[in-house]
């Protein structure tokens, strides 16, 4: 069975365009990005019992909000080559029911020094507002 149409529907209900062409980027060519493209991942996991456990987020979108501290210290979404999701992966995906991507080989830092940062700059204007 081709799930196809069924991920195209889905992606309607959800962004309220219907994506005729099965190679369409969903982040850049639907503008399903940062939060939104996460929430759509997690409802697309849960609706079509897709076992996301090997998904690495960073290579397919970005993180909503503002990052100062990404100003310094690279977020990792910008330390690697994107990677589009496309219905049809999405299509395929339903097929095996897990994720399968073979990511290129990368490393991230373990500590979010960026995420430290934010944190940090949120502390001390609540403390000087205090």
């Amino acid at each position: 069975m081709s799930w196809l149409n069924e991920i195209r529907n889905f992606l309607e209900d959800y962004s309220g365009v219907y994506p005729e062409n099965p190679d369409i980027d969903i982040w850049k060519d639907m503008g399903i990005v940062g939060d939104d493209f996460h929430e759509m991942m997690g409802k697309y996991s849960k609706q079509y019992d897709v076992d996301l456990s090997n998904y690495l987020w960073y290579f397919h979108t970005n993180e909503e909000g503002q990052n100062i501290g990404g100003l310094f210290f690279t977020p990792p979404n910008e330390r690697v080559q994107r990677i589009p999701v496309t219905p049809q992966l999405l299509a395929k995906f339903i097929e095996t029911k897990k994720w399968e991507i073979d990511y290129p080989d990368h490393k991230l830092p373990k500590t979010r020094i960026d995420l430290i940062i934010n944190l940090s700059l949120f502390v001390i204007i609540i403390w000087i507002l205090k």
